[in-house]
């Protein structure tokens, strides 16, 4: 009898096991032509993945193994992102238990090769309303704020209406707040909540409003994609990552705009020029380029020395203000 109960208490476990999965996720970034990318396989809907299989000699090594294998691309810089695992994000026609394991990707334009079931996706194309660079989105203040404002005023106590219409106004910058770059995953988060975005309406009721613009993705991939990017946005002010996407040699003017592609605002040009040399991140090859459509210019590559030095923490971008962009990169 007690090898019944023991053999029985084995047998729920197994079937508890079966019911969890475990999956390894990658946001690869690249910057394309002054456009942030993502890699993406299928019909530009999902990210690679797969499942960590007892054969994977890490979860690195199993993200690996499968983003080569989906994409022909093979990954250099890698840093985990976040584990998810909530029941309700996955898509009800999921039996299992998903625990997605993301990590964040950077590669060169040059290595942004693969095979022809994957492609590169600017990333605006899912989150609209994250790219600055030309001011406001339009979508931003006739589509976002009227339903975000539409939602608030819905709920059943002045509470949660001032509640809701605050974590708004803070999330997308209305009522002359700051816009904050950093917030993309709280952004989405809260256009989730508010049922504004494509992946709430999977198994619900067809006759709501349509969603907000931008691209949906399967299960909870812009979600994952949402945290890559907030994580890159916040990053790229303290650590020189960005030169994981940018060429061997460069000109300031290319470093300042991937840096712009990235952050979805513009930059104080000479701020920016000043800081690069304070901080010495960058030292120049002796050439020049008469590639830029313009008067020719220094050709500079990343100092790695500065990898081992204190100086560069804490290092912050001088992001232009709202409003004032266009004169101040003038």
């Amino acid at each position: 009898m007690k090898d019944q109960a023991t053999g029985t208490r084995k047998d729920r476990a197994a079937v508890k096991a079966d019911e969890v999965k475990v999956d390894l996720t990658a946001v690869v970034v690249a910057v394309n032509d002054s456009e942030p990318c993502v890699l993406t396989i299928g019909q530009a809907d999902t990210l690679p993945s797969g499942p960590f299989a007892l054969e994977h000699r890490s979860l690195q090594s199993g993200l690996r193994a499968w983003v080569e294998q989906q994409t022909g691309h093979p990954l250099v810089y890698i840093e985990q992102l976040y584990t998810f695992a909530d029941r309700d994000r996955i898509g009800a026609e999921r039996q299992q238990r998903v625990i997605s394991i993301s990590y964040l990707a950077l590669t060169r334009k040059e290595h942004a090769t693969g095979s022809s079931k994957c492609g590169w996706q600017s990333w605006y194309e899912y989150f609209p309303w994250e790219d600055h660079r030309a001011g406001t989105p339009p979508v931003v203040v006739d589509v976002l704020r009227p339903r975000l404002i539409e939602w608030a005023d819905g709920a059943n106590d002045a509470a949660t209406r001032r509640e809701r219409r605050q974590r708004a106004a803070i999330a997308f910058g209305f009522d002359d707040r700051h816009w904050n770059e950093e917030l993309t995953l709280h952004r989405y988060e809260l256009l989730y909540e508010a049922g504004l975005v494509q992946e709430t309406r999977r198994g619900r009721d067809a006759t709501q409003p349509p969603p907000v613009p931008g691209k949906s993705m399967v299960a909870d991939h812009r979600r994952i994609l949402a945290t890559g990017i907030a994580r890159l946005r916040s990053k790229i002010k303290y650590r020189p990552v960005v030169f994981e996407l940018m060429p061997q040699v460069f000109t300031l003017l290319q470093l300042q705009r991937t840096v712009e592609a990235l952050a979805g605002r513009l930059i104080h040009k000479p701020n920016f020029r000043r800081l690069i040399e304070q901080q010495e991140l960058v030292e120049e090859t002796g050439e020049i380029t008469a590639d830029t459509g313009g008067r020719p210019a220094k050709l500079y590559r990343f100092r790695h020395a500065v990898l081992d030095e204190a100086a560069v923490a804490g290092t912050k971008l001088p992001l232009a203000r709202q409003g004032s962009e266009s004169r101040l990169t003038a």
